[in-house]
């Protein structure tokens, strides 16, 4: 049982009438036993009522309330560091989050801030508006800014996310068009000039840049897993892309031409693009510079390694292969990411889909019938019409992934859809 009572100063005029008079604007201190223990202490209050409703709470749940220490938004970012380390996020996923938290101290020191439970709605929401990021970028920030909160609001340092309360950027879907025949032909036809620029070591770094372009291509993989590639993911001809939550590998069947680039590339060490020490990051944003160099050689608007991803991927829908089955070769969690980044460019797959149903009607035995009757195809309105030229005879139709007139130059050419390599 606990009882509160007004421990009086020395300047109080009641204190001759002892801890049972109340009647004073003196501090109030609590004596008792709580949970079997003893306690006696200053509740750091002057208001009886409010002292009255704290001890009953305190014996109804036969435990004291301990105010939670505030939490200071550096060490909160750290604490939150060790738990990405410990959950083994990729390293470009920490990368990110390092961005989020160097920005988001720099705002906290511009405006005074120190805790993590000063940032409120307001404050986040003037936090977001600096950002210069695009529609994408800013909705993924966003996103990675509620799970810190989220974080801080599970171990108790905040009462609330208030970033939960922003709305998401509204995100107009641009799809990336793949590269096409010619655009990879001069691609590759530019290494030759990418050489000349390397006086002395122009024949290595040519012969890297043809690997690591044809492995970009062929591969299906990002720019980051394509530069840290090292050669003991690759057995024969099968690469290895990942490794499925039920242990199964996925991998990929690289064209011999590739394998042969792979082979005349110098390596260092068990790595083809990167020594294995250096900060990746770094490494990764030197490729993207020497990229960007061979599309300007080139002459290829809009050129990025992430084309070629979607090259890669493109091209396999084209040649009939099904999209759950390029989702797994593409490492996505879901076919509906598949279906969002490839399925809104439609016009070459509506192309292929219009010729598909053209061959089709082309097999129809009642089309076919009418038009031996009627040397013609008879309208709505039973009227004749002209035959359709587009409509082939079944004895012209070619089945499988040989109809898509796009994988011809895999029949005809030594390096398939790339033609022929530049001479290095």
């Amino acid at each position: 049982m606990l009882t509160i009572y007004r421990r009086h100063r020395t300047s109080c005029k009641h204190r001759d009438k002892g801890r049972e008079h109340r009647h004073c604007g003196c501090p109030i201190w609590v004596d008792g036993f709580l949970g079997g223990k003893e306690m006696r202490e200053s509740l750091k209050m002057r208001d009886w009522q409010r002292a009255q409703e704290i001890v009953r709470e305190w014996e109804a749940n036969d435990r004291r309330e301990v105010k939670a220490e505030r939490k200071k938004l550096d060490d909160a970012w750290a604490d939150y560091r060790a738990d990405m380390l410990a959950r083994k996020l990729n390293p470009e996923t920490i990368r990110k989050y390092k961005t989020l938290e160097s920005q988001m101290v720099d705002f906290a020191a511009r405006h005074g801030f120190r805790f993590l439970d000063e940032f409120a709605l307001d404050e986040v929401s003037k936090f977001r508006s600096e950002w210069t990021d695009g529609q994408r970028s800013s909705g993924k920030k966003l996103e990675r800014l509620r799970t810190f909160f989220t974080f801080g609001q599970k171990r108790k340092w905040i009462p609330e996310n208030p970033a939960s309360d922003l709305k998401a950027p509204k995100i107009t879907l641009c799809p990336t068009l793949p590269f096409t025949h010619q655009e990879m032909l001069r691609v590759l036809a530019a290494i030759n000039k990418y050489k000349d620029e390397f006086p002395g070591r122009g024949l290595d770094n040519a012969r890297r840049m043809q690997a690591l372009v044809l492995l970009l291509r062929y591969g299906g993989m990002r720019i980051g897993d394509t530069v840290s590639l090292s050669t003991d993911r690759i057995e024969g001809n099968r690469l290895r892309l990942y490794t499925q939550k039920t242990g199964v590998p996925v991998n990929n069947i690289l064209p011999e031409f590739v394998l042969k680039a792979l082979d005349t590339t110098p390596k260092i060490g068990n790595f083809y693009f990167w020594d294995g020490e250096s900060i990746l990051e770094t490494i990764i944003g030197s490729w993207r510079k020497r990229l960007k160099r061979l599309f300007e050689l080139a002459e290829v608007k809009d050129g990025h390694p992430h084309r070629f991803r979607d090259t890669f991927a493109v091209e396999l829908l084209l040649a009939g292969v099904p999209m759950e089955r390029v989702s797994i070769l593409l490492g996505h969690e879901s076919v509906r990411t598949t279906e969002r980044n490839y399925a809104p460019w439609v016009r070459a797959r509506q192309e292929q889909l219009e010729a598909d149903l053209t061959r089709a009607w082309g097999l129809d035995p009642v089309i076919a019938a009418q038009t031996a009757e009627t040397g013609g195809t008879r309208g709505v309105h039973g009227e004749n019409r002209r035959p359709n030229p587009l409509i082939l005879k079944p004895k012209k139709w070619r089945r499988g992934w040989d109809s898509n007139p796009r994988m011809e130059v895999l029949q005809t050419s030594p390096l398939g859809h790339l033609g022929t390599a530049p001479n290095l």
